[in-house]
């Protein structure tokens, strides 16, 4: 990466290299296999596809949704190409907690935009979390869904004190979503949210979900309406095409594209290397909490992110069965880079945290220490961060026809079904940015990109104010 003071010598599409490892460790959601996570819809590469989308996860499965069925069953033809399995990256391999920011990062995108920017992102992702619940209940999706409270723990005095303090000041800006969330002091804070040692919580509504069956669910109908789907085809240059639009290079052959999705999130800049400052893939941590046959632990119906009192964060989901998925502990392995910074290999584990959450319910939980809890699964994810930390969105500055939807941030799960029907209509309607409805900060700009070129990697919010915590 270029010095701060340097210009950067980007390279052209196809130079530089960021793509996913080629086996990726066991993870709990994916134990057993849907039977197109290794699919082909034809032998060979079609030899031209209106759309091309990079990528066959959230992101990328959501917008040929989209393209699908708010364009009816389009002439356009549409082709997914996928460098592993379908959704065998962060979608399916994070907690599954479609959580909203209610004052979470809030308050820094309203220190920098304005207090209307900030609310944007807000009711945003308040409004992704009903979408969500709409179209599994119109799908029938058998993914888990739950609609439930989400509790914010904080067992350090000082730092409860803090999130009082942004508790207040979000209520006085009279934001109206803010009824929806009950902040809690004192004596009792132990008995409400069952955490040992809380000195505050807060909850809200948020969801929960079996991420990788949502998507395979997608996959099946997008699919059986006709959508091309190339698993294990990495691509390795788009460059543009003699013949018009584009030809996307892969190790099993080439193919002409009239537009490019790139749908890859940490690994975009591989294929778009003036993101390689944007959008850096950083890795993160989840388990898999299993409970002894025979034993009933103690009913959990909410969602968590948990501070200890060292302020290490995880973020945890209940299931039905009393299992716990969780994840997160950042705070211990931020310190080591290589372990987790710019680095894409999810076949191996971060070694500073992966003891952590070794007997986490019996020392957290009130009425757990006698249950045989034990972490039965543990994995890595890849995800893509963001300079700034909000996602890109939009057309890609200078190359018409390819768009981008990436660097979630480790948040995508309230953001993306909404941001990518928002990306279908640029794509379909070569509608502008400012007609989809998205949060302005949202936007893919020259101007967000060069901020990250000649900026300080320490100013960045992923390891320099302290923004960065994993969701996977």
């Amino acid at each position: 990466m270029p010095a701060a003071d340097e210009t950067p010598n980007v390279p052209v599409a196809g130079t530089a290299r960021c793509i996913p490892a080629g086996t990726p460790g066991e993870c709990f959601w994916q134990t057993h296999r849907d039977e197109l996570h290794d699919h082909r819809s034809t032998d060979q590469l079609p030899e031209y596809s209106d759309i091309v989308i990079v990528g066959a996860g959230y992101s990328g499965v959501s917008t040929a949704w989209h393209i699908l069925h708010d364009y009816g069953h389009t002439s356009k033809s549409v082709t997914i190409v996928e460098a592993r399995g379908a959704c065998s990256g962060a979608t399916g391999r994070n907690g599954g907690h479609a959580r909203p920011d209610f004052y979470g990062h809030i308050p820094t995108y309203m220190d920098r935009a304005g207090v209307e920017a900030g609310v944007e992102i807000a009711e945003f992702e308040i409004s992704t979390l009903r979408a969500l619940k709409k179209i599994i209940a119109q799908e029938n999706i058998d993914c888990d869904f739950t609609l439930a409270r989400s509790i914010d723990v904080w067992c350090n005095e000082d730092a409860a004190a803090k999130a009082k303090a942004v508790y207040d000041r979000m209520v006085q800006e009279g934001l109206q979503y803010m009824d929806d969330v009950v902040f809690y002091t004192g004596d009792q804070v132990e008995g409400i949210c069952g955490v040992k040692g809380a000195k505050a919580c807060a909850s809200f509504t948020a969801g929960t979900m079996w991420p990788y069956k949502f998507i395979m669910h997608l996959v099946r109908k997008i699919v059986a309406a006709g959508v091309n789907l190339q698993t294990h085809t990495p691509v390795t240059s788009i460059v543009p095409s003699p013949r018009g639009g584009f030809v996307v290079e892969t190790p099993r052959g080439a193919m002409r594209a009239g537009k490019v999705i790139h749908a890859s999130n940490a690994y975009v800049s591989g294929l778009l290397p003036e993101y390689k400052r944007n959008i850096i893939p950083c890795k993160g941590i989840c388990c898999h909490i299993a409970i002894p046959e025979g034993v009933t632990p103690p009913l959990l119906n909410n969602s968590y992110i948990y501070r200890d009192e060292e302020n290490t964060l995880s973020y945890l989901v209940p299931r039905a069965d009393g299992s716990i998925v969780v994840g997160g502990a950042s705070a211990l392995f931020k310190p080591f880079k290589s372990q987790w910074y710019d680095n894409v290999d999810d076949s191996i584990l971060i070694d500073s945290a992966a003891h952590y959450y070794k007997g986490f319910m019996q020392r957290t939980y009130q009425g757990w220490e006698n249950t045989g809890a034990k972490v039965d699964k543990i994995w890595s994810g890849v995800m893509g961060y963001s300079y700034d930390s909000n996602p890109h969105i939009g057309n890609v500055p200078a190359k018409k026809d390819q768009y981008i939807l990436a660097g979630f941030n480790g948040h995508g799960m309230p953001v993306i079904w909404q941001t990518a029907k928002a990306l279908a209509k640029m794509v379909m309607e070569d509608a502008p940015f400012d007609a989809t409805g998205l949060p302005r900060l949202f936007e893919t700009t020259q101007f967000r990109l060069d901020r990250a070129w000649n900026g300080k990697e320490e100013d960045g919010d992923i390891v320099g104010s302290g923004t960065f915590h994993t969701k996977i």
